[in-house]
């Protein structure tokens, strides 16, 4: 029996979200709402990614229409795939702005996809949106509607942590690993083999050790507590985010962990131990305006806007360099280094174009950015470049994101394995108990 061919409305959020959106609902129909076209033209001007997208559809929609006219059903590219085309404003029987009374550009949108449901009775019609509030909306309207699930993380519960314990591991292995520093897998997964520069820690009844996977020896190796740039690591999974930072065969790196587990102080520090190897560093973070609102809203000069984003970051830089004399050669290094452009914190915006070659890359808050962001970002790296993604996945800032749909929670999950990259989820907060106590309790 054929599947039902279902018919897909696509808020403009989704489109922002990810471009090439179209293209993922393989054999059902899509309906892009005229009112979608017209907030994509208000958005196609800009350097954010949402701006970048919006371009990239146009262009998309522009290939895929030639020699049709938008408001037929015009084949998408593929023998699997549906059709779409353009769904004109127009009167339903149920219209949300009336029932909302508001006239705005999601009630035209819903009205779009009513109207479709009242002209395909033997077909299910589906609103596609990640606008939580229009989802509701459209279902008190009777109308079915859904987020974009594609590249959404199922269950962010069993999300890659990067480490395993293992209890009851023999003394003499143990031993063996201090005495040698390395020991076969098979003595410690059964035979099973390791993900890619996993860490373990392993307890016996005697003693314990911290190791990892490494992938290019095929075996389990200690892993030694080291110092970087001043900040010593308070716990095992600090120790292994450093290990993973320093070592030089993993390319990419993803810390996650709530606020307080020192994963940007400890990106920063890893960074500045290895400054001989790069050309620059960089430490970037994206811009989420407050209440959602561009950064135009604020008072002052482009500088002035940005230092309440940037701020945080130079808090770690500041708290480093205090580890440190005022006349320490250390904390005079820092100095230079902002000065002369060898460490630069910059809003992630004011990257895009840059050369990524032989850079150490640190990309702070990655929560906030969309798995095509983060894809972007990572096939920009040159030769000899490192980059690191830090993040919260539970804190999200950005309205159509979630934990289970952004960025950071989307690497970890498909590029788990591989030699080149390895993953620390830090757990134990560290700034103070008082942190500690909201973490945990509020």
């Amino acid at each position: 029996m054929p599947k039902e061919k279902k018919i897909f409305v696509l808020d403009t959020s989704v489109i922002l979200y990810a471009a090439d959106a179209i293209m993922h609902f393989d054999e059902h129909d899509v309906g892009i709402p005229i009112t979608v076209l017209e907030e994509l033209d208000n958005f196609k001007k800009g350097n954010d990614i949402k701006n970048f997208e919006a371009r990239e559809f146009i262009r998309l929609l522009d290939k895929l229409s030639k020699d049709h006219t938008l408001q037929n059903w015009i084949p998408l590219n593929g023998r699997s795939k549906g059709k779409f085309k353009v769904l004109m404003n127009s009167s339903s029987k149920l219209d949300a702005e009336k029932i909302f009374d508001e006239e705005k550009a999601d009630h035209r949108i819903l009205n779009a996809a009513l109207q479709l449901k009242e002209e395909e009775k033997s077909r299910k019609v589906i609103l596609v949106t990640k606008d939580i509030n229009l989802r509701l909306k459209a279902k008190s309207l009777n109308l079915v509607a859904e987020d974009y699930e594609t590249g959404k993380i199922k269950n962010v519960s069993k999300l890659h942590s990067g480490k395993t314990v293992v209890e009851h591991v023999d003394t003499d292995i143990i031993n063996g690993l201090y005495d040698a520093g390395h020991c076969t897998p098979g003595s410690i997964v059964n035979g099973e083999k390791p993900i890619s520069n996993d860490y373990f820690i392993l307890k016996s009844p005697k003693n314990s050790v911290l190791a990892y996977y490494n992938p290019n020896e095929s075996c389990i190796q200690k892993v030694e507590k080291k110092s970087v740039y001043g900040i010593k690591p308070r716990n095992a999974e600090q120790t292994f985010a450093i290990h993973a930072i320093l070592n030089p065969e993993v390319r990419l790196v993803t810390l996650q962990g709530v606020a307080g587990t020192g994963k940007t102080l400890l990106a920063l520090a890893g960074a500045l131990e290895q400054r001989r190897n790069f050309k620059q560093i960089y430490l970037a973070r994206p811009i989420v305006p407050l209440s959602n609102k561009d950064i135009g809203y604020l008072p002052g000069d482009i500088k002035s806007k940005l230092n309440p984003y940037m701020e945080p970051l130079w808090d770690n830089l500041k708290f480093i360099q205090n580890q440190f004399g005022d006349n320490d050669k250390e904390a005079t290094r820092l100095t230079d280094m902002v000065n002369n452009e060898k460490l630069v914190i910059t809003p992630l915006a004011y990257i895009r174009g840059r050369s990524l070659s032989n850079i150490f890359f640190i990309v702070d808050e990655a929560q906030n950015l969309t798995p095509h962001e983060v894809k972007t970002i990572i096939t920009r790296a040159g030769e000899g470049t490192k980059i690191l993604f830090t993040g919260d996945i539970h804190q999200i800032d950005t309205p159509y994101l979630d934990s289970q749909s952004n960025g950071l929670s989307y690497l970890i999950d498909r590029i788990k394995d591989h030699p080149l990259y390895a993953h620390v989820t830090l757990e134990k907060g560290e700034r103070s108990e008082l942190a500690n106590l909201a973490n945990e309790l509020l």
